[in-house]
């Protein structure tokens, strides 16, 4: 595995073939140990990537580096956890939430008949006109995450934007979406 490095333009060509050959050596072991605190390879490379960024922007002396690399990516690994990134929509929801919404509930294509086209066609006119509201970040990663299923690291790398905002953007377009949803499925259920 390659790590690529984007050093700053006035590091010393000598402190960046130390920072290459740290990286070279302690990668593989890194990333095992990474790989075995985390769900999936993705997120292991990320935290071994924010890991290895963290030591190319160090400007303090390292003493021990194996110990120093161990105790960033077992802080980066703490990180990730605390903000439970949610894959989906549906991810976000709490039993205990009353603004519980659940996407499978929406009637199928097999379920056709007038009064579920009416309630299919209802739903999309509500979500349409909630996404409208939402700032143009917010409405557009809603979009591409949840209807045209681009993974977050693609759209960071189209966009420029870090993975956290993108994710932050996310979470308060679904608050706003499932507020508005809720007003939708309390009237329904009320009639």
């Amino acid at each position: 595995m390659t790590i690529p490095a984007t050093f700053p333009a006035n590091m010393t060509s000598e402190r960046k073939r130390n920072i290459t050959g740290i990286i070279q050596q302690y990668s593989r072991k890194l990333l095992g140990f990474i790989r075995s605190r985390v769900g999936n390879e993705a997120d292991a490379e990320d935290i071994l990537q924010d890991v290895f960024q963290q030591l190319v922007g160090n400007t303090e002396p390292i003493n021990q580096v194996s110990g120093w690399l161990y105790k960033v990516a077992k802080n980066k690994i703490t990180d990730r956890r605390r903000k439970q990134k949610p894959a989906s929509f549906s991810d976000m929801q709490t039993p205990d939430d009353e603004l519980d919404f659940d996407w499978a509930s929406l009637p199928g294509e097999a379920d056709d008949n007038p009064e579920t086209d009416y309630l299919r066609s209802l739903f999309w006119e509500q979500l349409q006109d909630a996404l409208d509201e939402l700032p143009p970040e917010q409405k557009d990663i809603f979009v591409w995450t949840e209807m045209e299923d681009i993974p977050f690291k693609v759209i960071a790398e189209q966009t420029g934007e870090n993975i956290n905002t993108l994710l932050s953007r996310k979470r308060y377009a679904i608050l706003h979406l499932r507020e508005r949803l809720l007003i939708l499925k309390n009237e329904l259920l009320n009639e």
